[in-house]
């Protein structure tokens, strides 16, 4: 009969594939954050940002969002995520979930400030106008950012997780120890 401890843990082999699966997601998200860029190499926004390009944020961060989602949808599905290690991991997995998505509201409203005209042409309407993209754009990257860390986190405790599998290997999978041989004379 198996002790309650060692129905808490996760198989092994699921742990080591959602593992992989995280750290794909999280290379995904750590490379878009770092190359989607809004201001050019002055560290301005561009006099005439692309709309097609910000959009493409917009659908980036949709198709991460999606894979964040679907990934902590499965592992919600299974038993693993009722256990004390499988709670921890979905909490992270839940911070992933809500940061990934509000990365595309931010990313959709830069996109749609380029392509609003300022009524006026004035330097003060041109200079909200900039500083509003450019909020919304290095929010929408702190988002991703920052799921991409909680993905990071999820891992470590699955990590962790893997760490808790040795002590509880079954009889036949320890090998037996070589004892020292017995020496004679007196024992205290």
């Amino acid at each position: 009969m198996k002790s309650d401890i060692q129905r808490e843990l996760i198989p092994r082999a699921a742990t080591l594939h959602l593992i992989d699966a995280l750290n794909a997601v999280r290379g995904k998200l750590s490379g878009v954050f770092e190359q989607w860029e809004l201001l050019d190499d002055t560290g301005h926004v561009p006099a005439s940002p692309s709309y097609t390009a910000l959009l493409q944020h917009v659908t980036g961060a949709q198709a991460l969002a999606r894979d964040v989602v679907q990934l902590t949808a499965d592992f919600a599905r299974t038993a693993a995520s009722t256990n004390r290690a499988g709670s921890a991991v979905l909490a992270h997995l839940a911070s992933a979930v809500t940061l990934s998505s509000l990365a595309v509201p931010h990313f959709a409203e830069t996109a749609q400030t380029a392509l609003s005209l300022p009524r006026s042409h004035s330097k003060n309407d041109r200079y909200f106008r900039d500083n509003r993209m450019a909020i919304e754009h290095a929010t929408a990257r702190s988002c991703l950012r920052r799921a991409s860390e909680s993905l990071g986190d999820a891992v470590q405790e699955l990590t962790d997780h893997l760490d808790f599998h040795r002590f509880f290997l079954t009889p036949s999978q320890h090998q037996s120890p070589v004892l020292p041989p017995k020496q004679g004379g007196r024992h205290r």
